[in-house]
């Protein structure tokens, strides 16, 4: 059968017979001189059924059981489809961006997004829980709409802070170990008067045996108008006679400042708190004992537990002037209890954070309107007054009379003035 086309032989090619191939490169007449000659066609065979397809064989089965498609029945021989096998195996094939098909690239944008929104969500939820939390907490107890004649507001906000003998919630034990007596009723141990202002914050504390006037006020409880009589007391007698709210209409009479708050804490509670977060640092310049707080220290800088921290600040007999030298320990050591709580290991420190913040919620008494807010801010007003242009001051004094300390009253007005005006203070309190 010849393999020429139809109407084709081997004569008729052109050419000698004994020269089938053509002229080939050797010739020296060119291969396109040559005559085609006239290709006779005949009619088309009828066509003919094709013949039915050869079943396809089964891709061999490998120890893997997966198959092995070499990728000539989809035109995909070097790889590119999901099923080419190429280099790296079955389903192994990469992608434009160099990835193995069925695994995108990672989206980091996106995975830090929303890990960052995670944990921004998590923080305030976190945050707004321990707030209300903590405001739950608070002993709302003072009325201050029941304080009457009340100096006209200044700039700045004013805390009046107390700290009271109250022994409520204590054992025997406690009383014993705290040498706190066993006097029934509680009475103001220390006082002072915290400006928060934009010239920083002035602490001034108001000696208990401050000598004042008790002016007119209305009873906390009875409502009665007690009209004044100009009878002169220790201040701390205010507070014995009808509570806060005539303590806060005494020390604003007699001073002209308004108090915006009111904040008091017990001997327990005080002593709890510096033990939360675990005793305070203290530099104390020279060695004292005083029996009955139950003080001895040694010069020095130490760590003060709770039951030290409340003889530290109560002791008075160990000194010469009695009052004022107290009043400046517990400026000094107020100051350093709020600048070593309010630290990032406290804050950011559950487990420090919420049996401190527990310790002293349960027994502070506040008035209310204070928040949790107010009451922050109070206490880094109390951080900076040692720090910056913070300062820390006694009220003034110009003498005493019948063993009471008698206020300068110039300076006084002086002082009240720069207070009012939220202005920096240059009274000195000598």
């Amino acid at each position: 059968m010849s393999d020429w086309p139809e109407g084709w032989t081997d004569d008729n090619r052109g050419g000698d017979r004994g020269n089938r191939y053509g002229q080939g490169s050797g010739s020296d007449r060119p291969e396109g001189a040559r005559v085609m000659r006239h290709v006779q066609r005949h009619p088309a065979a009828p066509q003919q059924r094709p013949a039915p397809p050869r079943p396809r064989q089964a891709p061999p089965q490998y120890a893997d059981n997966t198959g092995y498609d070499s990728g000539y029945n989809t035109g995909q021989v070097y790889g590119g489809g999901r099923g080419g096998g190429g280099s790296n195996g079955p389903g192994g094939g990469r992608g434009d961006g160099g990835q193995p098909y069925g695994r995108p690239a990672p989206d980091w944008g996106r995975r830090i997004k929303v890990g960052a929104l995670s944990l921004v969500v998590v923080v305030l939820a976190v945050s707004i829980g321990t707030y209300f939390w903590a405001d739950s907490k608070l002993n709302r107890e003072v009325d201050l709409a029941k304080v009457i004649e009340r100096p006209k507001e200044g700039d700045g906000t004013n805390y009046l802070i107390v700290g009271s003998d109250s022994r409520a919630g204590m054992t025997d034990e406690d009383k014993k170990r705290l040498h706190t007596g066993s006097a029934e009723g509680k009475r103001t141990d220390s006082m002072m008067i915290l400006h928060d202002g934009s010239n920083g914050p002035t602490l001034i504390s108001l000696p208990r045996d401050s000598n004042v006037e008790i002016p007119s006020y209305k009873g906390s409880d009875s409502g009665k108008l007690y009209p004044a009589r100009g009878r002169f007391t220790k201040l701390n007698a205010a507070y014995a006679e009808d509570g806060p709210e005539l303590l806060v209409r005494t020390v604003e009479f007699n001073t002209g400042l308004h108090i915006d708050h009111y904040v008091e804490i017990g001997f327990g509670g005080f002593a709890n708190i510096v033990d939360a977060i675990g005793g305070v640092e203290l530099d104390i310049p020279k060695a004292f004992k005083d029996k009955k707080s139950g003080a001895d220290f040694k010069a020095g800088k130490q760590t003060l537990n709770g039951e030290q921290s409340l003889a530290f600040v109560r002791t008075r007999y160990a000194f010469a002037e009695s009052d004022l030298a107290r009043t400046k320990n517990q400026q000094k050591f107020l100051a350093a209890l709020a600048s070593q709580t309010a630290t990032p290991s406290t804050i950011l420190n559950p487990f420090k954070l919420y049996p401190t913040m527990s310790a002293g919620l349960d027994t502070l008494i506040v008035d209310e309107d204070m928040s949790i807010w107010s009451l922050g801010q109070m206490f880094f007003a109390m951080k900076g007054v040692t720090g910056g242009d913070g300062t820390s001051m006694n009220m003034p004094i110009s003498g005493s009379t019948g063993g009471n300390l008698v206020w300068d009253k110039a300076k006084v007005k002086q002082l009240v003035d720069q207070l009012n005006n939220d202005e920096k203070v240059t009274v000195s309190e000598k």
